[in-house]
């Protein structure tokens, strides 16, 4: 593999992407010397023109792919010239290719396979009498074939050996590299997803029933659609394929093989090109383009994932204040742990509200001595089973003691059972039951989401859109990334957090974070963040990727607790120097900064420099936004009390290509479809809604036994013509089961 600084790809993604040539550059040889995406982008804006993230992972994938591209061109390069098969009007091919379905192509004529038909007619000597075919010869089939009928060769008569001689033919054919592409590009642009229910599962009522007789577009099909119809497939209560309409194909390719009706031999070259377009070319084809929307199809529904995910983990936190987490429970009680301002554990109670006044009575007593033992900024309640009532009962306990100031607040717990028995978990509370450690990891998530939500699996936290059909190394890397983006983001305070949360810092990993707690928990916390360098292992480079996203609060350095990275405290200081005042004075006197002339330090770069101005502004100050609790309706606390109509306050909880998903209090997220999201067109719900938002809805139908509810976001009644338009203005955008839903066939249930 060639290394980033001697690459010759940097012009070629640089014109791809409509990246200037420099950044690119700049950027490819960062990441070969060992920097982070996060680091880039934040402390290396002058080399890279001030590239985002996103910027620069895409030059990362893109170099990556081109580096890929060539490993494999050189391979088949020399497999075919160790065939002695490589004329230099194919290498040149070979050389010229930018795309690696292009590429392989070419290479299928010499690929080594498994014996075809073809292979055993050439092994019987059928080659000659197969160019006579190609060629279009005035002789006669017959009388030619003739000449190779062989009993010792397995040819027994003429017409085996046509047959022999067309096998050939067709093979030929199929590996046409321009016949490929035209039958590609038939199924690409002409070709229709069709789906089918399997004749035993006909009269049965699955999730997949809107696939049952089904027709759209390769072209146009959504991710989340095609995905549905796949997972039908696997479950095996659909088939489905990608099918054309033949005959506009064959016609082509008779153009392209200048079929002659003159020549007595062209009835076998149509035979033949039959025979390559239904046996080779659309079984091979359809297999590629199948393959391609499935890959289109997981970039879309990882993106919306990765999406979903970074809204979540920069949910806004409560901040360092005690909180007590409640766990609900019907049959095995409700769960409850303190945490203090950082999160440490302090003590558990259990107590039961399901078994009668008497255990009602008692509970309120429990909860209300822990309250007044701990006084608790917030008490958080997991949003699952009984957790509304719980909620309520929680709410009733406060109001009766006259306790106002505590605040009641539903978190959603999707995966913190994950946690509660997961290795971090055993880690962090070897001799806590699992449930009291799901309360914990609540009360945990109100303070800090991101801080928490780190331990647990991305796949496990219920914000995704068919996670588990994506191809799984694509969705790691991607949510990955989004984790590690949004942790350098927020920054980490170093006295407080936990290994998995400092893993995902830049530079540092998961066993040089555990280094990093066992050393503060040995030595006392960092006083300091060159103290860093005394943990086993961190070294100088590590140090420069890391530093800038730690945090220390009241350290020995004015700076450490700020963004601004140590590489640049002697700038910092010298401005504290110019105006005559204590760094620890320009660090809390944002007014200071108006009085720095700028001009003075601009040898450190522009981007760099008003980073730098802009963290002594808000040194050190959380990005996130501020927080506030969901206000749910206390008479709804189940899907029985919905009705259509009414207007409620909720949370989105998921947001994929049909739709969003709120939660209104009821145990059961509500759909609002991406035709409900808005008075206006909108391709995706993205445009209007992201996880986490707090969104005005109206029920427009329940169906309990299902345990389905449709809203809308619409307003008033504008709603239904508005619907009505954008349905007539959009119908090339918008297909007609997208635009009109049935509510009550969910194409999340298959998620």
């Amino acid at each position: 593999m060639q290394t980033f600084a001697s690459s010759p790809f940097f012009l070629q993604v640089s014109q791809e992407l409509g990246i200037p040539l420099a950044a690119v550059q700049s950027v490819i040889q960062l990441l070969e010397g060992g920097n982070t995406i996060p680091f880039i982008a934040r402390y290396r804006k002058e080399a890279t023109g001030n590239l985002d993230e996103v910027q620069i992972k895409d030059i990362q994938e893109r170099y990556t792919y081109l580096q890929e591209l060539e490993e494999r061109r050189q391979t088949i390069l020399s497999s075919i010239e160790s065939q002695s098969k490589l004329t230099e009007e194919l290498r040149a091919q070979i050389l010229a290719c930018t795309s690696k379905t292009t590429l392989e192509d070419l290479y299928l004529p010499y690929k080594p396979k498994r014996r075809t038909r073809a292979m055993i007619a050439r092994e019987k000597g059928l080659e000659p009498l197969a160019q006579l075919i190609l060629e279009q010869s005035l002789e006669d089939p017959e009388t030619a074939a003739q000449a190779y009928v062989s009993a010792d060769k397995g040819v027994e008569d003429a017409q085996a050996a046509l047959a022999g001689a067309r096998d050939i033919v067709a093979e030929k054919i199929a590996e046409d590299l321009a016949i490929r592409a035209l039958v590609r590009d038939a199924f690409a642009i002409e070709g229709m997803v069709v789906s089918k229910v399997r004749t035993d599962k006909a009269n049965e009522p699955t999730k997949f029933e809107q696939y049952y007789d089904f027709k759209e577009a390769v072209k146009t099909i959504p991710s989340h659609r095609y995905l549905a119809i796949r997972r039908g497939e696997k479950e095996e209560i659909l088939d489905f394929s990608i099918e054309i309409e033949a005959e506009p194909v064959l016609h082509q390719i008779k153009k392209m093989l200048h079929v002659n009706p003159a020549s007595p031999f062209s009835i076998h070259l149509q035979q033949a090109l039959e025979d390559a377009f239904r046996r080779l070319l659309c079984p091979s084809v359809e297999t590629d383009v199948r393959l391609d929307l499935k890959l289109a199809s997981d970039r879309a529904a990882v993106a919306i994932f990765a999406e979903n995910l970074r809204h979540l983990l920069l949910s806004s936190p409560l901040g360092g204040r005690p909180v007590i987490g409640i766990d609900p429970g019907v049959r095995t009680g409700c769960k409850c742990a303190v945490v203090d301002a950082t999160g440490k554990y302090l003590e558990s109670i259990t107590i039961y509200l399901s078994q009668g006044e008497q255990a009602q009575e008692q509970a309120k007593k429990i909860l209300l001595h822990l309250v007044q033992q701990h006084h608790p900024y917030a008490i958080a309640v997991g949003n699952g089973t009984a957790g509304r009532e719980t909620e309520a009962f929680v709410k009733r306990v406060l109001a009766d003691a006259k306790c106002t100031t505590t605040l009641v607040v539903p978190v959603n717990e999707s995966g913190a059972s994950v946690y509660s028995a997961s290795d971090v978990a055993r880690e962090e509370f070897p001799e806590l039951d699992l449930t009291i450690r799901g309360a914990i990891s609540i009360a945990r998530r109100l303070q800090d989401p991101l801080a928490e939500l780190v331990k647990i699996d991305p796949k496990s936290i219920g914000v995704g859109q068919y996670q588990h059909d994506v191809h799984q190394p694509l969705l790691h890397d991607q949510l990955q990334h989004v984790v590690e983006s949004c942790v350098n983001h927020v920054g980490v305070d170093l006295n407080t957090a936990s290994a998995s949360l400092l893993s995902y810092v830049s530079g540092i990993g998961s066993t040089l974070a555990r280094k990093i707690v066992k050393y503060r928990e040995e030595q006392g916390a960092f006083r300091s963040r060159k103290q860093l360098r005394q943990v086993t292992g961190f070294g100088a480079k590590t140090f420069e990727q890391a530093a800038g996203f730690l945090r220390i609060r009241n350290g020995e350095h004015p700076l450490d607790a700020s963004a601004v990275h140590p590489e640049r405290y002697e700038i910092v200081e010298q401005m504290a120097q110019d105006l005559g005042v204590p760094l620890t004075q320009l660090v809390s006197d944002p007014q200071l900064t108006q009085r720095i002339d700028l001009k003075h330090y601009a040898a450190i770069g522009e981007f760099t420099l008003a980073d730098i101005i802009e963290e002594l502004k808000k040194p050190g100050r959380d990005p996130r936004a501020t927080f506030e609790p969901p206000a749910f309706r206390d008479d709804i606390l189940a899907i029985q009390d919905l009705k259509p109509g009414m207007r409620l306050e909720g949370i989105v909880t998921n947001v994929t290509a049909f739709g969003a998903f709120v939660d209104i209090g009821v145990h059961q997220d509500g759909l609002v479809h991406l035709s409900e999201l808005a008075d206006r067109y909108i391709q995706h719900p993205s445009e209007v809604v992201k996880t986490g938002d707090k969104i005005k809805v109206e029920v427009l139908q329940i169906d309990i036994p299902r345990k389905r509810i449709s809203l809308t976001a619409r307003t008033g009644q504008k709603r239904q013509q508005q619907h009505i338009e954008t349905t007539r203005a959009e119908p090339s955008k918008v297909n007609a089961k997208a635009v009109k839903p049935n509510f009550f066939a969910n194409p999340f249930d298959t998620l």
